[in-house]
């Protein structure tokens, strides 16, 4: 396994599959993101980030269908597609589903990889009307160690909260996949760029971190969802992206995570040795 502190560490080719999942329709989202993911992986891509809930849909509108679209993490039919598909290819996904454990129900993310299942992500901070259906994550922020770098996983709407990605940076994370479905904000000018392009280029700077959004597109039940997937660099910067709002499409960015180990912003500041836990409370 290649460490996180390893100089000779090749670049590594992330992408981010901006798509519109069908409500209800899981073969159908199942095989469309399939493609997308061949192309990417094509490409040359060896990380790749669907969005949130990718193969059911969003707007569920009752608990009898949430229950009828989710599925266990590791042996679902969607977990065995997509894994096939991660083995064939060589490649690490990280993707949004409906997850099923018993009688209830998480928001989460499965991360697969050449070597098959490597773990779920339960989302932690539920939006709006998902807290009708999921029960909030129960498993914390962890991070997954792989053959590409130490992966970190969070999903939309934990992307409000610092607290996420300053966990997911002390225990290593050198990138964090979110699979997402971001909506406007309330008060939201017209025009005005998705807020969560903020909030996760604030977080990249400050925890020294690289961010890979993949967003959905279109409208779902009168539901209109943001697009605008980003790549984003451990200082902040965009890499790759904004996507179109309203349009599939595949961002690339070719990073090295070394850079991820370099906190430092000058020679007297580092984002997490700075960190005044002594004051904070």
């Amino acid at each position: 396994m290649i460490q996180a502190n390893d100089p000779v560490r090749p670049p590594l080719q992330v992408s981010c599959v901006q798509f519109e999942p069908k409500m209800g329709a899981v073969a159908d989202n199942v095989a469309r993101a399939s493609e997308l993911i061949r192309a990417a992986a094509a490409s040359g891509s060896r990380l790749i980030v669907l969005p949130e809930l990718a193969n059911s849909g969003y707007v569920f509108e009752s608990m009898e269908e949430a229950t009828a679209l989710s599925e266990p993490a590791k042996d679902g039919p969607t977990a065995l597609a997509w894994g096939a598909l991660a083995k064939e290819l060589g490649v690490y996904l990280v993707a949004g589903f409906a997850e099923r454990d018993g009688d209830a129900l998480y928001n989460s993310a499965m991360i697969l990889g050449p070597e098959g299942f490597v773990g779920v992500y339960r989302k932690s901070h539920l939006w709006y009307r998902e807290n009708l259906f999921f029960r909030k994550g129960d498993l914390g922020f962890p991070v997954f160690e792989t053959a590409i770098g130490t992966i970190g996983v969070a999903i939309c709407y934990d992307g409000w909260f610092p607290e996420t990605f300053r966990q997911l940076a002390l225990a290593g994370a050198e990138i964090v996949c979110i699979p997402t479905n971001w909506v406007p904000m309330p008060n939201q000018p017209e025009g005005e760029a998705a807020m969560a392009n903020t909030l996760h280029r604030a977080a990249a700077h400050s925890n020294g971190i690289f961010i890979a959004c993949a967003d959905r597109v279109g409208v779902e039940r009168g539901q209109p969802f943001e697009g605008q997937s980003l790549i984003i660099g451990p200082k902040g910067w965009t890499i790759a992206g904004p996507a179109s709002r309203d349009q599939p499409e595949t961002l690339t960015a070719i990073i090295d995570l070394n850079e991820a180990s370099a906190k430092d912003l000058n020679e007297f500041n580092s984002v997490l040795r700075d960190r005044r836990s002594d004051v904070y409370g």
